[in-house]
């Protein structure tokens, strides 16, 4: 590798790892505050939301690293174009494929990692978030008991705590109400703790200083006992076991996809879908291979001009192309459209678009793809800011 090729691998790497950076926090902060709301609703521990979040992470990076890839890519060659230095490299004989030698490295590494990540890694990430919803929601991870409020273990427990200190480990101002097949009884006590035992299906509410109610069915009277110590063993619910892997296509790599999708013995609509979700994956993957191409078309401006035209268009390009995909996916799976021509198509009119667009700056002499967008952008943006209230007073001083 040359000088220049260690220059554009560092133009390329900086805003390449920032986008990364920044698209990856922001989701995260996104979902973390809904996480947190899931969780304290739900009554569980704050740990689980790392848990959660790091989980989603292949998901996230599965979006982040194609628009990285792009923005990186987009950036360098503008800097190169700005500043100058993308005409006195072409004055020496370098051409754009051979400007486009470590770009291609890059896309042909994170092509290979978003592969990974979405073909394996992200399928059992998917699994184990949903895993911990269900946990979470039907109380499997240990949900707290809220302070103050009266907390059901089962249909026959009822159980109230006045304060907690220490963590959880030393409670005061205890409350308890039991019901059995004979009869119910009540407990109140000063202090309490919860113990382990060697049964994994119970625990032990060790209860201080309190009094017991009990009634039974035959007698008519209830009996008040006052105790220093009560060891009140409580049985933890049963819960059912969380569904298998690949009850959903997310959940299912892409092995798996193209097993259950060329398989005639599966149902019509699981096979439709795996396949749609099988080409989904690879037609993303395979666009980041157009991306070295689509960034040389946006991100060299025409000449006197420093608008950041292309940069915006880039972005809008890969979502819109991504959300195309989505769509692609959605009729390939219901069967109207065979995915093979719901998700290849826009991918060859994507490529053709990008392909032209190269061309254009790469061969034809003055060719500029967005050129005429600009002129349209900039007559746009004079429009708007003549009719500023500023800039109205001003005009109407001078004149």
């Amino acid at each position: 590798m040359n000088s220049i090729d260690r220059y554009m691998a560092r133009l390329i790497a900086v805003p390449l790892i920032s986008t990364l950076v920044i698209s990856a926090m922001l989701l995260v902060l996104d979902r973390m505050l809904r996480l947190f709301d899931f969780v304290a609703t739900e009554g569980g521990p704050v740990s689980v939301v790392w848990r959660m979040l790091a989980n989603l992470l292949p998901e996230y990076l599965g979006l982040g690293i194609p628009i990285g890839l792009m923005l990186g890519i987009l950036l360098a060659f503008r800097r190169l174009s700005t500043s100058s230095e993308l005409d006195v490299l072409r004055a020496v004989g370098m051409s754009y494929g051979r400007l486009l030698r470590v770009p291609f490295m890059y896309a042909f590494a994170l092509a290979a990692l978003n592969l990974a990540i979405v073909g394996f890694v992200q399928p059992e990430a998917r699994y184990r978030y949903e895993q911990l919803r269900f946990e979470l929601r039907t109380g499997a991870l240990g949900a707290s008991i809220k302070v103050g409020e009266f907390t059901n273990f089962g249909s026959r427990m009822t159980l109230r705590i006045e304060d907690s200190k220490d963590g959880g480990r030393a409670l005061s101002g205890i409350f308890v109400h039991f019901k059995s097949a004979t009869g119910w009884y009540t407990i109140t006590a000063e202090r309490g703790t919860f113990l382990r035992t060697d049964n994994p299906d119970e625990i032990v509410f060790q209860l201080t200083n309190g009094k017991l109610i009990q009634k039974i069915k035959d007698s008519p009277v209830p009996r008040v006992l006052s105790f220093t110590v009560h060891n009140q063993p409580i049985a933890l619910p049963k819960y059912e076991n969380f569904r298998i892997r690949g009850e959903r296509n997310l959940e299912l790599t892409l092995p798996e996809l193209a097993r259950i999708g060329s398989d005639p013995k599966e149902e019509t609509i699981k096979r439709e879908t795996s396949r749609a979700a099988f080409h989904f994956r690879v037609a993303e993957v395979a666009s980041m291979f157009l991306l070295p191409f689509l960034a040389v078309g946006l991100g060299i401006p025409p000449k006197r001009s420093t608008s950041a035209l292309g940069v915006f268009l880039s972005i809008v390009m890969i979502v819109t192309y991504h959300k195309i995909n989505e769509y692609g996916q959605a009729i390939g799976s219901l069967g109207r459209i065979d995915p093979i021509i719901a998700l290849w198509v826009p991918f060859s009119l994507f490529a053709a678009l990008t392909f032209w667009m190269y061309y254009q700056v790469a061969h034809v002499p003055g060719g500029q793809p967005i050129a005429a967008l600009e002129k349209a952008f900039e007559k746009l943006l004079k429009a708007v800011t003549r009719y500023l209230p500023g800039r109205r007073k001003k005009s109407e001083a001078a004149a």
